[in-house]
């Protein structure tokens, strides 16, 4: 890329370049809002075996796939006839809601109401993503009581009050973050004017990268995260790379004229932009490799509004320069060079005079971090993520109390002959696999059609249609054409290891020759999640190191440089989830005690890698600039620390000004999200970039720039 060419065309047609952007903003911003209308749920769906089951049993055996369920609780003095009554008065009239497929009422179904509790299970033909109409419909219906409550529950409706509330975090991180940064930037730059162009940069790029998500939405399946993803990256970035172009412009406005420190400006720091945008970019794209609507969905999203920002920054903010160069020359502090005793000129010199102390301390500290990462529990998301006074967690939450049980998982196993209709051999295996189902040590209980009828009742039964009539419920509950159905309560949790091996070896190994055996339930909705990940973890974690080296090398024509890049960033992530496991494992800093949600480790990784990368790239170019000068390693590692220090440390405060407000969010896995990556960057910018990464070039020396057939200075 021309970095020259670029900065002529932005001296010589700025207004024109400020017009097309403008228009761009004009013509997606009014796209933006509308954003949220074409999001679906979370996007932690795999297509396997679950949703198999579930299609088989909403069809077949009239099992309601992710139903709204409604849960009624009485108080003590309340009659059971009175609570009977009132769950009649209350489903009467929710029949006549549109798109009603059916209802199961708990006085027509055993098992669904217990003591003071019971639940009712509505299934409805639109899709998830379109209930919020008659999630509406049915909250006005309900009927208020204080003595019997009514409250829903069920995916749809956490999925709901989820999208609420992260668009109520979104607003809150907004009206906090950019003023934030703007003052942040203001400080940096000693004026208005300098500081007021990374934050356009930033506004830009998200708004149009919102209207741009809107089109795309149209055409694929988009997760409800990619709304808080894009502002929280998109605001970072862009002010990150356009705080980098006018730091650097601000500075060479000192030497001379404003044409010639625009040049140098883009060939150095829109140079380094580009590439540490590059490191950004593949960091994303590593996540593709996990093969779910969520991980596929946030990647894209978050390269659109990388490209975007890289955009901007190489085209909108050299053209703004190119006319506002007068306002910030007059603003403009004394240069920053290795001769100004600053803070950042004091700490490089002293970790420098001693490396290997200052390298120890550094490494003890992160140590530390990591010591917390041994008590990490992954889980999937649910109710639990929402605040306690959401009426679908309290509703949920007397679900688990009354209905369900916290030491056991429900598995449908649904045994499909080869045949139209079970032959007595079918029969006979799936006797066979009952059978060696009730054997097996981890099952509770299982319930077919053998614990109701016994196998040679059963068969005499089938020999005889007319008998069979009279037996047409219990078939109608376990058969259907060729399937069975078969219950089975395993010993553990859902989310345990121990029930998700089980279902990983039954599949594998269950049933019988003839018969194809289907795995379904919420226990095998989380074992496929974990799957999905995990068993793709290795080839993202592979692309975005090997990719990354490779950018690096390219960059710095380096063998040491890009290890120790990676490396640094690695350990900062580490430590990073280690503080996030100890903060939200026990509930500090009033945090509720939470299990971390399971795409958090995997987002962060894949931003914040590339985002310290971002700044390692920065400094490093920095660095590699002086010594390219001088051939004086560390003269350049002191040069590049004191000069560049100052914009790496306002780029990480920005970064966390940007992504700390979501802390204070109402949904967990936000929360999960703002710490996660403003701890990374804090750490990032401190241990790691203060002390480690001037401790290791100062005891390399100049070994840090060799490369294959290149002499060693």
């Amino acid at each position: 890329m021309d970095f020259q060419r670029l900065a002529i065309i932005s001296l010589r047609y700025p207004k024109v370049i400020i017009l097309v952007w403008v228009l761009l903003l004009g013509f997606f911003g009014f796209y933006a809002p509308k954003l949220p209308a074409v999001l679906k749920d979370h996007g932690l769906l795999p297509n396997g075996a679950y949703v198999k089951v579930e299609h088989i049993l909403s069809s077949d055996f009239h099992i309601p796939k992710d139903p709204i369920i409604l849960v009624f609780e009485k108080k003590e003095f309340i009659s059971p006839e009175q609570f009977r009554e009132f769950i009649q008065q209350t489903l009467l009239p929710l029949q006549a809601i549109n798109g009603l497929s059916e209802m199961v009422s708990p006085l027509n179904r055993e098992g669904m109401l217990k003591g003071n509790a019971a639940y009712a299970l509505l299934a409805f033909k639109q899709s998830p993503h379109e209930m919020n109409p008659v999630l509406e419909d049915i909250q006005k219906r309900l009927p208020s009581n204080r003595d019997i409550s009514v409250k829903m529950t069920g995916k749809s409706a956490v999925q709901a009050d989820v999208n609420r509330a992260s668009q109520k975090d979104l607003g809150k991180a907004e009206r906090i973050g950019i003023p934030a940064a703007f003052l942040i930037l203001w400080i940096a730059f000693g004026g208005i004017v300098p500081a007021l162009i990374p934050i356009i940069i930033g506004v830009i790029g998200v708004t149009s990268t919102m209207g741009m998500m809107y089109w795309i939405g149209t055409k694929i399946e988009m997760s409800n995260f990619v709304l808080n993803v894009i502002p929280m990256v998109g605001l970072a970035l862009s002010i990150d790379f356009a705080l980098m172009v006018v730091s650097r412009f601000q500075e060479e406005l000192q030497r001379g004229n404003a044409v010639q420190a625009l040049i140098t400006t883009m060939k150095t720091a829109g140079r380094a932009v580009v590439f540490s945008a590059l490191s950004v970019f593949l960091g994303l794209a590593g996540t593709l490799f996990i093969p779910l609507p969520m991980f596929t969905s946030i990647a894209i999203g978050a390269m659109t509004v990388l490209t975007v920002s890289v955009l901007l920054t190489i085209t909108l903010a050299p053209a703004l320069l190119s006319i506002m160069w007068p306002a910030i020359q007059a603003k403009s502090k004394p240069l920053l060079t290795i001769k100004k005793r600053n803070i950042w000129y004091s700490v490089s010199s002293f970790v420098m005079k001693r490396p290997f102390r200052m390298g120890m301390l550094a490494s003890f500290l992160l140590i530390i971090c990591f010591l917390p990462l041994s008590k990490m529990k992954l889980a999937i998301p649910d109710a639990a993520s929402l605040p306690h006074d959401y009426s679908t967690r309290m509703a949920f939450e007397t679900y688990q109390n009354h209905f369900a049980s916290r030491t056991n998982s429900e598995v449908y196993i649904v045994a499909q002959g080869n045949t139209q209709n079970l032959k007595k051999d079918d029969w006979l295996s799936a006797y066979v696999l009952i059978q060696k189902l009730e054997s097996d040590p981890n099952v509770q209980r299982v319930e077919s059609i053998f614990s109701r009828l016994p196998f040679e009742q059963l068969l005499f039964i089938l020999q005889k249609p007319n008998l069979k009539e009279k037996y047409e419920p219990i078939f109608q509950q376990f058969v259907k054409e060729n399937k069975l159905l078969i219950r089975v309560t395993l010993w553990g949790e859902p989310p345990s290891n121990k029930v998700m091996n089980w279902l990983r070896l039954w599949e594998r190994e269950g049933g019988s020759s003839n018969l194809h055996i289907l795995l379904g339930g919420e226990a095998k909705y989380h074992q496929e999640v974990f799957d999905e990940i995990f068993q793709n973890i290795k080839f993202v974690l592979l692309f975005i190191l090997l990719s990354n080296y490779l950018v690096l090398f390219i960059a710095f024509r380096s063998i040491l440089i890009p290890l120790k890049t990676i490396l640094m960033n690695l350990l900062s992530l580490g430590a990073s989830f280690g503080i996030l496991v100890w903060i939200f494992e026990d509930g500090r800093f009033g945090m509720e005690p939470n299990s971390i949600a399971i795409m958090i480790p995997v987002f962060i990784f894949g931003l914040v890698f590339g985002i310290s990368m971002d700044y390692g790239v920065f400094l490093v170019s920095r660095i590699y600039e002086v010594y390219q000068q001088t051939k004086d390693n560390s003269r350049a590692v002191l040069a590049g620390l004191t000069s560049i220090g100052r914009i790496i440390n306002s780029a990480a405060a920005i970064m966390i000004a940007v992504t700390v407000p979501f802390a204070f969010g109402e949904v967990v896995g936000v929360k999960q999200l703002g710490i996660g990556i403003a701890t990374a960057i804090f750490i990032d910018a401190t241990v790691i970039r203060m002390i480690l990464v001037p401790s290791l070039m100062k005891m390399l020396g100049n070994w840090n720039w060799w490369a294959p057939g290149k002499r060693k200075y």
